[in-house]
């Protein structure tokens, strides 16, 4: 009989080998290009390091397990979308895709898939419930989207592609999967850049994708396998290691967004506050019903550029950087990039797991200049 345990215990022991007396509990990366295969070639699991690696088998059953669907991973986020909308569209078929959400997805689109016949649809995150998926092959969302962290009610908006015919794919990697179950909530696919909270140590590029069905998982696999996309041992067992740690990290790093929405909220230097913690937020009432937990990423407008670079610079404790989910609290201008459609003056603020006294009393330091 099998035991209900509470996902955050599972995170620590998703894809360790059975115990065995005298074996360790965490094997260590198989570095391997090439494995002994006598006889017929597929008399072994393991045939050639582009096919498989058991550092790989590992990680991607851990995740298959958090997912509620068969995984495979990859040495970037942007490999993982790129293998969703690569494998699964053909030339005369529609992807669409959220306008607000992260910018290289589109650029990847336009670059790479628009010229070779695949049409393109951009779509607000908050107009996607009301958009016509007629002829649509594949919808493509990130929820809650980045920088703005709209949330879109998945389960209605799963069942409206799919009543046109389409597939849905959830981009998951502001929530992780303890954030956030897509799969639950009627989703084809749940993808996550690993880059971020999921490793959660700001080293190691990476990314995964889950389905919910055989089928579509064996054609992104197949994508990897034939485009040697393929992620290092050394990288899937750093992963593996930090996945076991991520129900701590969020509980702490959740925790203090909430605290540090909340101030900024009630602050004269700041404009405005997306967080969907927040009973004000847009965002808060399908938020609530859907994810497990708020996030830990804050959207906030300090109302000018200059505002937003003083506060970065005098922000002791933030590290001013493009990416989010580390264990440090990170931040940025968004608009410095050009890309996302945002104020000027918006800082995008990845929450750590600094103790909230400190943060509030730097956050407080350099708002007031």
């Amino acid at each position: 009989m099998s035991i209900k345990r509470h996902r955050g215990t599972q995170v620590i022991h998703a894809g360790l080998p059975k115990a065995e007396q005298g074996k360790p509990f965490n094997n260590g990366p198989a570095f391997a290009s090439t494995y002994h295969l006598s006889g017929p070639a597929d008399s072994a699991e393991h045939q050639y390091g582009r096919f498989s690696n058991p550092t790989w088998q590992a990680l991607e059953q851990g995740l298959s397990e958090l997912e509620g669907g068969e995984t495979v991973i990859f040495p970037s986020g942007m490999a993982a979308a790129a293998a969703i909308m690569s494998s699964l569209v053909v030339a005369g078929e529609t992807i669409v895709l959220p306008s607000d959400g992260y910018f290289a997805i589109r650029a990847y689109a336009h670059e790479f898939l628009e010229p070779n016949g695949i049409n393109l649809k951009l779509v607000r995150t908050k107009d996607l419930l009301a958009f016509d998926y007629t002829n649509v092959r594949l919808v493509l969302v990130e929820s809650p989207s980045n920088p703005l962290l709209d949330v879109v009610d998945i389960k209605a908006l799963s069942a409206k592609v799919h009543s046109a015919g389409g597939l849905i794919a959830i981009d998951n990697t502001t929530l992780t999967v303890l954030g956030q179950r897509p799969l639950e909530l009627g989703a084809d696919l749940s993808m996550s850049a690993d880059t971020k909270a999921l490793n959660g140590h700001s080293d190691v590029v990476f990314g995964h994708v889950s389905a919910a069905t055989s089928m579509l998982i064996e054609r992104v696999r197949l994508w990897r396998k034939l485009a040697g996309n393929i992620p290092g041992p050394m990288e899937t067992w750093l992963v593996h290691r930090g996945l076991a740690t991520l129900d701590v990290r969020l509980e702490r790093m959740v925790s203090n967004a909430q605290k540090v929405a909340e101030m900024l909220a009630n602050h004269p230097a700041v404009k405005s506050v997306r967080y969907p913690g927040l009973p004000s937020d847009a965002s808060y009432a399908i938020a609530k019903e859907q994810m497990d937990h708020f996030g830990f990423i804050i959207s906030f407008d300090l109302g000018s550029i200059q505002a937003a670079d003083r506060f970065l610079q005098a922000a002791s404790l933030v590290f001013e950087a493009t990416s989010f989910g580390g264990v440090h609290t990170i931040a940025e201008r968004r608009a410095r990039w050009g890309t996302d459609n945002v104020p000027e003056g918006l800082v995008r603020l990845s929450v750590g797991c600094e103790r909230i006294v400190d943060l509030l009393d730097a956050f407080e330091t350099a708002l007031a200049t």
